[in-house]
């Protein structure tokens, strides 16, 4: 199979039958031979009755999962994910924003180009402000801490994978953001962006809110921690714990010292107990010997985790 098409949703009844139409009509124009995989995230509308109609007409060409109650997107896509059997994998939203006339591009540039991931750029979007700059922000961070510089939309739902990328990573919480950093972790860094277009919303309304910036953000850290220290959790906190026990002991010497070439010079002097310094130094050593304990059991964890020897092999002969 060429191209396993998986679209996560909810509440987009209106929407699903034209999608599923358009997308039979770009794949029948390019000969492609696909699958068309509808994830429905717990709608309380009726998606699902739609899906079952779907089906009908389409039969061997769309399934459908539901989910009982919504667990997110990210959700959402990994079973699809789990689910998909074609050699390139096409995501995109329900709501009609991304065009399926991209895939046939997306589709050359997997196969062709051999790129791991294509990620499209929305450069001109439909969005409400309140979507658009948290969105540029949050793709200039995740820039900044991954060091995937040439993508400009992280979060854009229309994306491109080779079926080995998909297989070998996880989505959860609200990682969706963030698939292309999880494929770099992984290994896979052939990474590439195409401009894609992007259409008003044409039904339903967008489910973008505040709570999902503040999520995002904090996935955005539990990724780059996990991926940079999941192996070793020691470097991290060891070495913060290290240098607040150095800074501390250090601090607390300075004292004593001063305060015994106050007495061997006959000068003025405070009991070391007196200045609130030596409280601090205190709290520095306390707090490193914490985080150095903190690290020791973390790397305890880590080498009795059962993925600790899980690793991607690309090849063997």
């Amino acid at each position: 199979m060429d191209i396993s098409v998986v679209v996560p949703l909810y509440n987009e009844a209106d929407s699903l039958p034209e999608l599923a139409a358009w997308i039979k009509r770009v794949m029948d124009a390019n000969q492609f031979s696909y699958e068309l995989i509808l994830v429905d995230d717990g709608s309380t509308d009726n998606s699902w009755e739609v899906i079952e109609a779907l089906k009908e007409t389409y039969l061997t060409i769309v399934s459908g999962i539901k989910f009982r109650r919504n667990y997110g997107k990210s959700a959402a896509l990994n079973v699809g994910f789990e689910a998909a059997k074609g050699q390139v994998v096409i995501t995109m939203d329900a709501d009609l924003q991304d065009s399926p006339d991209e895939i046939p591009e997306l589709y050359h540039r997997i196969v062709h180009d051999k790129k791991d991931l294509v990620s499209g750029w929305k450069q001109k979007r439909h969005d409400p402000l309140t979507k658009t700059i948290p969105t540029k922000l949050f793709n200039a961070a995740t820039r900044w801490m991954s060091g995937i510089h040439n993508l400009h939309d992280f979060n854009c739902g229309l994306k491109a994978y080779r079926k080995e990328v998909v297989k070998s990573i996880e989505v959860y919480g609200e990682m969706h953001r963030y698939v292309p950093v999880l494929a770099k972790w992984a290994g896979f860094t052939r990474i590439d962006e195409k401009v894609v277009a992007h259409y008003p919303r044409k039904y339903g309304v967008t489910k973008f809110g505040f709570s999902r910036f503040v999520n995002g953000f904090l996935d955005l850290l539990s990724i780059f921690f996990v991926g940079k220290f999941s192996k070793r959790p020691m470097h991290f906190f060891g070495s913060i714990g290290v240098l607040s026990f150095m800074a501390g002991f250090g601090i607390s010497i300075w004292l004593i010292a001063h305060k015994l070439m106050a007495i061997a010079a006959g000068t003025k002097y405070r009991n070391v107990t007196e200045q609130p310094l030596f409280y601090i130094a205190l709290v520095a050593i306390v707090v490193g010997f914490q985080l150095f304990l903190t690290g020791f059991i973390a790397e305890l964890v880590s080498r009795n985790a059962p993925e600790r020897n899980l690793y991607h092999i690309e090849k063997t002969i």
